[in-house]
């Protein structure tokens, strides 16, 4: 399955509920440096201000902690159509048919549940946001990289976004004693979009965001780290995609991470490869960061989403 043939062409946004709306704005729009680009009561809009994106963080201010939907983007209204078509014929649950959005920028939409109970959204015709390129040594995100999800059942979520919604196999990581523990997935070139972590709950596993490049993003490393922000990871160069990574907790516990030069594969030539993560070049190639353990594993298991249902196995 190449891009040439897929009906979703990239990640657009996440959306996290919280209950400290105003303090998980301050962190966002501040420190971590994106840019409220639009707002209403309980809601923020947060864009980078490198990307044509309208947004590529939402925050809402809810009781509970919980991600509320992750959008991908799709070319055109027709593609939306057809993977509703696709997706109903599969008996996927579907939340809202395909129309017109009322979200900053506007387009064309559906959501529905995947198979861990997330809810997605795919849109098209969203109105492009005037951008610009960064500066150099400008320490702010690009855009959004990726996101992974961890999931109780590895297997069969990576298998039904590889059904549902034609997502490849990029690299896996497995070890001897635990098995497979994260597939990375891609819906274009670019080696993972999406990747699911094995987890002993459904949760944000983390949400990864793009820098300029290395310069930058080690300068943007240092100004979280002065912040008081608590990392958890980094920095180094991951193995599976070369990219590098800084994982810090915002402030209700979710774990980012500033990562730049993620790899672009050849994919009509791409075989993916499964590496052992106990081995420490592979979690980090310049074995500059703190050692990848249990601790720090357990950090991105993050809380139960109780944004999430029990959904049928489809």
């Amino acid at each position: 399955m190449t891009s040439r043939t897929r009906l979703i062409t990239h990640l657009r946004h996440v959306d996290l509920a919280v209950p400290d709306f105003a303090r998980q704005r301050d962190f966002y729009a501040g420190v971590w440096g994106l840019q409220e680009v639009a707002t209403d009561t309980g809601l923020s809009f947060l864009a980078a201000v490198g990307s044509p994106e309208q947004y590529i963080v939402r925050i809402r201010e809810a009781a509970d902690k919980r991600l509320d939907l992750v959008a991908f983007g799709a070319a055109t209204p027709a593609d939306v159509d057809a993977l509703a078509a696709r997706l109903a014929a599969s008996g996927v649950r579907i939340i809202r048919e395909p129309g017109a959005l009322d979200t900053p920028g506007g387009g064309y939409g559906l959501r529905f549940f995947d198979l861990d109970g997330r809810t997605i959204e795919v849109s098209a015709d969203v109105a492009v946001r005037p951008h610009r390129r960064l500066e150099e040594k400008e320490a702010v995100p690009v855009r959004l990289s990726h996101v992974v999800l961890n999931s109780p059942d590895l297997a069969a979520t990576r298998a039904w976004y590889e059904k549902h919604l034609d997502f490849a196999l990029s690299d896996t990581l497995s070890s001897p004693h635990m098995g497979d523990v994260m597939h990375f997935m891609r819906c274009n070139p670019q080696h993972h979009s999406l990747a699911i972590a094995k987890g002993p709950h459904a949760s944000v596993h983390h949400l990864s965001f793009e820098m300029r490049g290395i310069e930058e993003y080690m300068r943007g490393s240092g100004r979280v780290i002065r912040s008081g922000a608590r990392k958890i990871w980094g920095p180094g160069r991951h193995l599976a995609g070369d990219n590098t990574f800084t994982y810090f907790l915002d402030p209700h516990g979710n774990t980012v991470e500033y990562t730049t030069e993620l790899e672009l594969l050849d994919e009509d030539a791409w075989h993916p490869s499964v590496y052992d993560f106990s081995q420490p070049e592979v979690t980090d190639q310049w074995g500059t960061a703190n050692p990848m353990n249990e601790l720090v594993a357990k950090e991105s298991f993050n809380d139960v989403d109780r944004g999430v249902f029990v959904a049928p196995p489809v």
